[in-house]
């Protein structure tokens, strides 16, 4: 931790021309270095201290943990490893630092090695940082290209006024279909972690391309989904990390909104409403355990609410989402509910969601299938080693935060979000996104298509008639879900379900879904048809003896063995006369 004589080594694995090294301190700790010298060979054996004239060259580093500062070299050098050798640091911290090695690889056909392991992409892709400009033409050109399964729209407006798009994607655009599971997808919402935009940029034009290719996978997916894809939740503050640069940004620059928020943890608290009626014993009487209402004073003007969190909050509410993830950046892991700890205090600490196991499967289905994630040989991306954990961690259990867009989504629309930290890098190089999107492609996919796993349904009357806003539980999990408000349609992310009566004091039936612990079936289409109030029971008999009572109750007993279409339930008032037993 404090012997000057420590250094690190990067191979560049062939021939390179090094102009200059960026440094930067650590990111959750006081830990930067204040000066360093530089080292180059061509074996790893023998190694020369790049100098001023006749003396070893000093580098002056950090000052403080978040500026990145940048020192180029007084002349290019060919060579290919580098040693980085911390010579001073804050005197409160240790030798840590985060650097990133500045320059261009040397042309070398013969090199089969490096020519087998680097990694390439064959897909015709806009593979550049987009300006919001560029961005909006590029999503332009795609409309263009497939018009029949795109539409261009926006939710709202950030701050500055910039509009933010999403484009749709499905075979019958602009229209809600009955038996289509509603997906999206957001990005961008910390500005500076700009990898997740550029990879849904680059998602819609490979969608469109395989579509108009005849691609079956591709085609099945757009047309049994309506896919929604937002690339930039944050636009004002992508300016202003894009205005310094993929090399210094810094950790937090354009992180947060115009004025100053959050827009990931911007969302009203809803986990403290639900554990605090739970603590009273409330639910499910006297206070549901989903669809929990927005506080009110959420809702005022005086509230700290970015107007893009107004607006992504508005757009949740009005397209019934079934699956969502949002794309950050600075690590490789997926995490999932609950983002907030339950224990007062506690900086971090499980805690899972009714629906834990699904969750997990989600995330592992992302994590599995990205080239990295649960690479147990790969480098941690900072202090955590997440491959370790499969890829995957629960929000809470990584470090607690209220007010997030994951947990509010669960508790107050019917739709599943997860956060997919899609690479170490915040802001990788150009050069580096065909890698990028290699290493993000097919967990992207996997992902959207889990939208069809576990079941969808609609619910009528005997009449035919949809029932809108029914509440449909689900045995063992302690959370339900809703049917449309528009339409009598609802999904649910389980894997298999078995139906019966459940009679309550009301006049009306409910219908369990009981749990099958498997994830054999993709689809499974369910119609529940809920049976209209039960008629009157008979009038009792003239006489009452005993015989007469005992027969009464074998024929209530034989209406209700005959089935729920006979009859769904009787209520409190339906009692048998007697004069005494």
């Amino acid at each position: 931790r404090i012997d000057p004589l420590q250094w690190f080594e990067v191979d560049a694995r062939r021939l390179t021309k090094f102009t200059g090294v960026i440094t930067q301190g650590r990111s959750s700790l006081s830990d930067w270095v204040t000066s360093y010298r530089v080292q180059f060979s061509n074996d790893s054996h023998t190694w020369l201290t790049l100098k001023n004239g006749s003396r070893d060259l000093l580098f002056i580093g950090n000052k403080e943990k978040e500026i990145p500062v940048l020192n180029t070299f007084p002349k290019p050098v060919v060579a290919r490893y580098i040693r980085i050798n911390p010579r001073s640091w804050f005197s409160s911290g240790s030798i840590c630092m985060r650097v990133e090695i500045l320059g261009c690889p040397m042309p070398d056909p013969n090199n089969y090695y490096h020519r087998r392991n680097e990694i390439t992409t064959t897909d015709n892709l806009d593979f550049k940082h987009h300006t919001y400009k560029e961005m909006r033409q590029l999503m332009k050109v795609v409309n263009d290209m497939c018009p029949n399964i795109t539409r261009i729209y926006n939710i709202g407006k950030s701050y500055s006024g910039q509009k933010l798009y999403a484009i749709e994607i499905s075979d019958n655009p602009g229209e809600h279909e009955l038996g289509e599971p509603e997906f999206r997808y957001t990005a961008g919402s910390h500005g500076n972690e700009v990898l997740g935009r550029e990879l849904l940029l680059l998602l819609m034009q490979f969608l469109c391309q395989e579509y108009l290719s005849g691609n079956p996978r591709i085609r099945h997916l757009v047309d049994e989904t309506r896919i929604h894809l937002l690339p930039s939740v944050n636009p004002d503050g992508y300016d202003k990390a894009a205005e310094a640069g993929s090399e210094l940004s810094g950790w937090s620059l354009g992180r947060w909104s115009q004025d100053g928020l959050d827009i990931h943890h911007n969302f009203p608290d809803l986990n403290t409403i639900l554990w605090e009626a739970e603590s009273r014993n409330w639910v499910p009487r006297k206070f549901q355990n989903h669809h929990i209402a927005i506080p009110e004073w959420y809702q005022s003007k005086n509230a700290s609410v970015a107007m893009e969190t107004r607006a992504l909050l508005s757009w949740m509410e009005k397209i019934p989402f079934v699956l969502g993830g949002n794309l950050q950046g600075g690590e490789l892991v997926v995490t999932f509910p609950y983002d907030r700890t339950r224990p007062q205090g506690e900086v971090r600490a499980a805690s899972p969601t009714p629906d834990d196991h699904v969750f997990r499967w989600l995330a592992f289905s992302y994590a599995s299938t990205h080239r990295l994630m649960t690479d147990a040989s790969r480098r941690a991306c900072h202090t955590q080693d997440f491959a370790k954990e499969d890829g995957t961690i629960n929000g809470a259990s990584w470090h607690t935060a209220a007010g997030s867009m994951n947990d509010f989504s669960y508790l107050h629309t019917n739709c599943f979000e997860l956060s997919m930290y899609v690479g170490c890098d915040k802001f990788p190089h150009e050069s580096e996104l065909p890698e990028e999107w290699e290493n993000n492609r097919e967990s992207l996919i996997v992902f959207m298509e889990q939208v069809h796993r576990g079941i969808k349904g609609v619910i009528r009357d005997l009449q035919g008639r949809g029932i809108a806003n029914a509440i449909i539980s689900v045995e063992g999990i302690n959370h339900d879900v809703r049917s449309g408000t528009k339409t009598p349609q609802y999904s649910a992310h389980v894997c298999g379900i078995s139906f019966k009566p459940m009679c309550t004091t009301g006049r009306a039936c409910l219908f369990d879904l009981l749990l099958l612990w498997a994830y054999s079936h993709t689809h499974t289409h369910t119609y529940l048809t809920l049976p209209p109030p039960p008629p009157p029971p008979p009038p009792p008999p003239p006489t009452h003896t005993h015989q007469n009572i005992l027969e009464y109750l074998i024929y209530l007993i034989s209406i209700l063995a005959s089935g729920s279409s006979q009859v769904a339930c009787f209520t409190r008032q339906t009692t048998v006369p007697y004069t005494h037993l």
